[in-house]
């Protein structure tokens, strides 16, 4: 199992967590998805190291900027 955290910027509300936790959904090996608005933090736990570039296009997809935290 790995996990890895990133601070994302833009989310102020649940829907803005929705739209994060969806498209972060879609990546390959992701078993967990921990969204805070409140605290602006991505905390993802897959069965391998998930890309960080794909993590970061998945949150820019859903219309926010994440970096690794």
């Amino acid at each position: 199992m790995s996990t890895t955290t990133y601070a994302v910027t833009g989310m102020t509300c649940g829907h803005c967590e929705r739209s994060v936790r969806s498209e972060v959904s879609k990546l390959s090996g992701v078993t967990a998805i921990e969204v805070s608005a409140d605290s602006g933090r991505l905390v993802i736990t897959a069965d391998a190291p998930v890309d960080d570039a794909a993590v970061l296009a998945a949150v820019d997809e859903a219309g926010y900027t994440a970096v690794r935290a």
